[in-house]
């Protein structure tokens, strides 16, 4: 990520206040990035930041689908790289509402995505999480 680009430089910023405790301060940063979105790419990073300040189960799906529905439609790829946690979070989300079929496939899609070429490695943490959920057993 370009961190001179200035939806990136908010979503840095509401981290640093996640990391302080100040997490209604992160949540206006990370909207406020939402807002200044100009294409699928910035509007993909900052709905991935929201997703994680929702008052609901429903609403944190809500926005981890919008991040992956915006990555997807990035063409250029540069969101190659955030695939696998895009994914991941997505299937939590759906785990957490009980659609374990759906959680399921994605964890799957997830695991498909951590080793493309070009790809930089995926970090060890989001992978084990990927692989801890594709092997849960469903129902």
């Amino acid at each position: 990520m370009d961190p001179e680009n200035p939806v990136v430089k908010l979503c840095v910023e509401g981290m640093r206040a996640e990391g302080q405790g100040r997490l209604g301060d992160a949540h206006d940063l990370f909207l406020r990035a939402w807002n200044e979105a100009s294409d699928d790419w910035e509007a993909c990073i900052a709905a991935h930041y929201l997703a994680r300040h929702q008052p609901t189960h429903a609403e944190t799906l809500r926005w981890n689908d919008e991040a992956l529905r915006r990555a997807l439609a990035v063409t250029d790829g540069r969101a190659r790289g955030f695939f696998p946690s895009l994914y991941l979070n997505l299937a939590a989300s759906y785990e957490q509402e009980g659609a374990v079929k759906i959680a399921r496939e994605l964890y799957e899609a997830a695991l498909a995505r951590m080793d493309e070429p070009g790809a930089p490695p995926t970090e060890a943490h989001v992978r084990a999480s990927i692989e801890r959920g594709a092997r849960r057993p469903i129902g």
